[in-house]
Order: C-alpha cells, then structure tokens, then sequence
C-alpha cells in the first residue's frame, strides 16, 4: 500500500481523535474537557515518543478557531456596546498590562535577566487568551452582558496594544543592543501603525457595513443554505486575513469587526448557527495546539520558577483586573467575572515571547515558562472560575448601576408552582401566557436582558445555568406541577430533563426542540411532551388550508 505524505490530515486526525478520546476521560472524572484537549496535544508534541503532529500546521488550524470564534462574538456586539465600555477598558487594560508587565520583568530580575529580557517577559505573561476568555463567558451565558463586553472590550484594546507591541518590539531590540536607533524612527512606526488600524476600521464601518449585509441577503435570496453557509465562512475567515495582510491587524480583530458588520444584519442570528460547527472543532484544535508547544523538562528543571509564574498569571492578574473594575465602580460579581477570565494566558503570548527569543532579548527559558505558564492556568482557568461564580453567586447579582447586592439565594418556597427555563423569545411567550393564567412561576435564565423581562413579568427568577445541579436544585422542583425546558441547546436540555426526572418522577415536562434527533434525545430522557417548531408550523400551516376549503 503506498504511504501518503498527509500532514495536514494527519494533524487534524490525530488532534481530533485523541482530545476526543482524553476529553471523554475528562468528563468522566469530572474534569473540563479543555484539560483532555490540552493533554492530547502533549501526546503529539515533539516532546513525547511516538507520533509528532505537524505543530506549525496545528498553529494554523488553532488560527482558524480564533477567528470564527472572535467573529461569533463580533456578531453580538455593536459599536455602541463598544463604545459604552470604554471609559473602563481603555484606562483598565492598559494599567492591568503595564502592571502585570513590571511584575513579570521583577520575576525576570530575580533569574537574572536583564530588564529588557523581564520586559519582554511580562509582557507575554499580561495578555490573556482570547479563546479561554471568551468560552468561559459563553458557557454561562455571559457573553452578552455588561460584565461580558467589559472582558471583550478589554481583549479589543489588548489586541491593539500588543500590535503596536510588535511592531515596536524589533526597534527594541536594536536600541538594546547599544545601536542608535532615533526617536523619530519610533514614533514614526507607531504612527503607521495606528493609520493602519485607523484605516481598517474605516474600510470596514464605511465600505463592509454597507458591503458585507448586502451580500449576506443577496445569497439568502438565492435559497440555498449551502451558499449561505460558504458566505459566512468566506466573509469571516477573508476579512480577518485581508486584515492581517494588508494592515497588520491580528486575525481576531479582524474577523472581531467583520462580526460586528455583519451583525447589523437581520440575518446575524443564521450567520451566527451557520458558525458554531466549525467553530467549536477549531477551537479544539487550539487547545492541541497548546499542549503541543510544551517542553516537560520546565517542570523539572525550573519549578519554583514555573510555580511562580503561574501565581503571576492567575492571582496577580486576576487581582490587577479585580482591582481595576472595582476602582471603576462596577459591583464586586462584575469584578470577579472579569479577573477570572484574565487568570490565564494564550495566542499572542506565545507570538511575542517566539519573536522575543528570535530577536535574542530573552533566554529559552522564558519561552518553557510562558508555555508552562499557559497551559497550567488554561487548565485551572474554569475551575477558578466556577469557583468563583459559586462564591458570589455572580449571575444573580445586578452590577450595572455599581450597587453592591450579593444575597443567598433560597429555593421557590410556592407550592405547586411551574418552572421555566429560559426567557428568551420562546420561554417568554411561554411565561407571560403562564402568568396572565394566574400560575406562580419559577424562571431560571443566565441572560440579563431574559433576567430582567421575567422580573418585569411578576416571574420569580433564580440565574445561572439550569444544567448545573445546584443551580436547578433552587426550583424546588418536587413541589413544582409542571417544567417548561424552552433553551435551544439540546445538550442543556438534555441535561435539565433527565435531572429534573430524577428528583420528581411524576414531575410534567414539556420541551422544546430544533430537530427529530434532539426530539428523540428528550423524549429517551423524561420529557413528556417534546415540541418541534417546523413539525408545529407545518401542522398549524395544513390546519388552514382544510379550514379554508370549500365545502
């Protein structure tokens, strides 16, 4: 049989298959599946026997996950939820990376580096991972409040700042070596720098907010998914390169603000389900990624100074960041969301720390610690997370007027009470119809826009994500007559079902689904009505037509 020279294939086989494998395991012993992904990616590296995996390669394909995630999150956020946060994430990201930075070039100082070598180092440690940061805060529905612009808004400025950082760093590093370099060769780098980012942005609020909606509905108009689907993946992936290429800006501030354009489109919402298959696949692919970049020979050879930089990136940043957001007057549950999704370091990490080896300003030493550093707090990242979610009960608690109110919540006391879970557009047809009926009803919804339209109903709300025991334990679910499971997300509602069978078996449950498969996965798990929303529109659509023949 003739042997195939396959390294893109073989990458992708091999980082799919073994973070499949090692994330199952992770899941089993109730581990986040991201520390399967990471250790798969150990598995295939270099640094291991066996198989090597293509690691240039597995950085292009990690590339990719960045930009179609930083273009979902794009499509949900305007230049006005910009713009509103700005007071806070301009002056805040900045003082956090200056910050950070001096702590890290201390710690430089310390190994006996020299200050520029410290620097260089810091800087890498002040910047946090765009895919870690953003995933945390998708995954409790946080991403689309005001505490989830804050940390976006703030990996917008960091994008720009570490930009400028490299484009700057190569002068650096000639004045360093004891060259003459001017100050007017400085300034006029950093000068064209910010022309370019200037430029870009006009192109794309000018020229692609008028553009790129335009082609979104003309392809709609011609029926076919499949070409729809292709614009999606064409405009966010070519974007974020014609960005890169042409003005130097980063992949995920590229395909960031083509999200943004295309988002005032009515069509974001399909754009966005048209995004998430390959998203979540490359996003894998970047946590193998990470995992291949390890030399396990840091842990012992250098420890102490391993353990101290990772005390760096994840009390010292998360601190930096907590005290920042408090010091703008935001409630303690906004600051603590915020500091928890720095505590960890990523993508332009390993660029800057990879040029600063190149250019010779730092030791290897300080590549095997941010690479160590890295995949340590991308592992404890969620953990730190809910942990901290779970303390100040963050997705319960209003912070947008900077008013403090962290109280314990309690389980619905009604008897005989109805529990809906989620208040988007389906669950508050569902709730307000349920009230207007006279029914005392739970809501538990992580959205602050579906939070706050419940309470406006007379609904009493309990937050977080319902799939989380603790979190649907609070509805007192075997006093509750009947449960409304209305979130799309089949896996959630999965989840929701067969707990809520388990605590009350003769408990009604009524679902929502978006296809026969998802149908048959709730129905297999407890519910005892699933409804599936084309199945009842064809239905109600037929019911017409017999009403209107002529008899």
């Amino acid at each position: 049989m003739p042997e195939h020279h396959t390294p893109l294939i073989a990458t992708i086989a091999a980082g799919l298959l073994l973070a499949y494998g090692f994330g199952l395991l992770a899941h089993r012993l109730r581990i986040q599946p991201l520390a399967g992904y990471v250790l798969a990616g150990v598995v295939v590296s270099p640094s291991t026997p066996g198989f090597h995996a293509d690691s240039a390669l597995a950085g292009e394909l990690a590339e990719i996950g960045v930009i179609l995630l930083m273009f979902g999150v794009g499509l949900h956020f305007s230049l006005k939820d910009l713009m509103s946060v700005a007071r806070i994430v301009v002056p805040g990201a900045i003082v956090q990376i200056v910050v950070a930075t001096l702590i890290g070039a201390g710690l430089g100082h310390l190994l006996g580096w020299s200050w520029t070598a410290g620097l260089v180092f810091g800087l890498a440690l002040s910047v946090a991972s765009t895919v870690v940061m953003v995933r945390a805060f998708q995954e409790r529905h946080m991403l689309e409040t005001e505490r989830g612009r804050v940390a976006v808004g703030w990996l917008v400025v960091e994008d720009l700042v570490m930009i400028l950082t490299l484009v700057l760093l190569p002068t650096a590093a000639t004045m360093a070596t004891g060259d003459d370099v001017p100050a007017s060769r400085v300034v006029f780098q950093l000068l064209v720098t910010l022309l370019k980012v200037g430029i870009f942005v006009t192109v794309m609020l000018v020229v692609g907010r008028r553009v790129i909606p335009w082609l979104m509905h003309y392809t709609a108009h011609t029926g076919s998914r499949e070409l729809f689907r292709l614009a999606v993946y064409a405009i966010a992936i070519g974007v974020a390169f014609g960005a890169a290429r042409l003005f130097d800006v980063s992949f995920a501030l590229g395909a960031f603000f083509a999200g943004v354009v295309m988002g005032e489109s009515t069509l974001s919402q399909q754009a966005t389900e048209e995004a998430l298959p390959l998203r979540d696949a490359f996003a894998v692919l970047f946590f193998v990624s990470v995992g291949m970049l390890l030399n396990p020979e840091v842990f012992v050879d250098a420890p102490l100074a391993l353990a101290a930089t990772v005390v760096i990136i994840v009390a010292g940043k998360a601190a930096i960041s907590w005290a920042i957001v408090r010091a703008f007057r935001l409630g303690n549950p906004a600051a603590l969301a915020v500091a928890a999704g720095r505590a960890q370091i990523g993508e332009f990490s390993f660029i800057l720390i990879g040029l600063g080896l190149q250019l010779e300003l730092v030791p290897s030493l300080a590549r095997d610690l941010v690479l160590g550093g890295a995949i340590i707090s991308i592992v404890l990242n969620p953990l730190l997370f809910a942990l901290l979610v779970k303390r100040m009960q963050l997705e319960a608690t209003p912070f947008a007027s900077g008013e403090e109110v962290v109280a314990e919540p309690t389980p619905a006391q009604q008897p005989r009470h109805d529990v809906l879970i989620g208040y988007g557009r389906v669950g508050s047809l569902v709730g307000a119809a349920l009230r207007r009926s006279g029914a005392q009803l739970v809501v538990i919804e992580a959205n602050e826009d579906g939070i706050e339209k419940a309470r406006l109903d007379g609904a009493e709300v309990f937050t977080g994500n319902a799939a989380d025991p603790e979190v649907l334990a609070q509805a007192n679910l075997p006093e509750a007559r009947r449960l409304f499971v209305t979130i799309p997300e089949p896996f959630e509602a999965g989840q929701v079902v067969e707990q809520a069978r388990k605590i009350n078996p003769l408990l009604e449950i009524l679902a929502r689904a978006h296809s026969d498969a998802a149908v048959e996965h709730l129905d297999r798990l407890g519910a005892n009505l699933v409804v599936l929303g084309e199945r009842e529109i064809a239905e109600r659509m037929l019911e017409h037509a017999d009403a209107s023949k002529p008899t």
